[in-house]
């Protein structure tokens, strides 16, 4: 048996357990997972804290790449205000790392998941043995604390808040439309 396949035999042999037993995201209409983490400022951010309020929560893997998403959600911070939603970005590095990555992009909170607790609950995060990776994951919701759009593996991390602008704007727009029964 070659080198390759006895390496690939073993990583299917860690991987797969970890694969099969991931935790699966949140449905659409169901609560948002609580949870309270560190910001880059130092604070502890409560997702209950928001409640009455759009939430915006953006997993992305690592803060090296951070400044693809930040870029853009930075831009669009405005509209998001506008809209009354409140914008988080969530990754599994500490608070020193939320904290570079902020100073270079971030005009919003960024909030260290350490230990991977709130990842999990949100079904972005794959454990591997000692490493952690972390989908590059987007979660809209709604005022009651629902959720109400989910966006898996984004896959232009540059352009995603234009994309989910879009979809905020349809979410509230229906939400604010009175229901006729027939």
């Amino acid at each position: 048996m070659s080198g390759a396949r006895i390496a690939l035999l073993c990583f299917l042999q860690c991987a797969l357990p970890a694969l099969l037993f991931a935790q699966a995201m949140p449905a659409v209409g169901s609560p948002a997972p609580e949870f309270t983490l560190p910001s880059q400022l130092g604070n502890p951010v409560s997702l209950k804290d928001y409640r009455g309020k759009w939430v915006v929560l953006y997993f992305y893997p690592f803060p090296g790449r951070c400044p693809l998403e930040v870029d853009g959600f930075r831009r669009d911070k405005a509209e998001y205000q506008k809209m009354g939603t409140v914008v988080f970005g969530i990754s599994v590095d500490s608070v020193g790392w939320q904290k570079n990555c902020a100073r270079e992009n971030a005009n919003f909170e960024l909030l260290a998941d350490t230990d991977g607790v709130v990842s999990r609950a949100y079904g972005t995060l794959t454990d591997l043995i000692l490493l952690k990776f972390e989908s590059r994951d987007t979660f809209i919701i709604d005022p009651e604390g629902k959720v109400a759009r989910v966006f898996t593996k984004v896959a232009d991390p540059a352009q995603h808040s234009r994309e989910v602008l879009a979809a905020l704007r349809e979410l509230q727009h229906a939400s604010s439309t009175p229901k006729t029964s027939h």
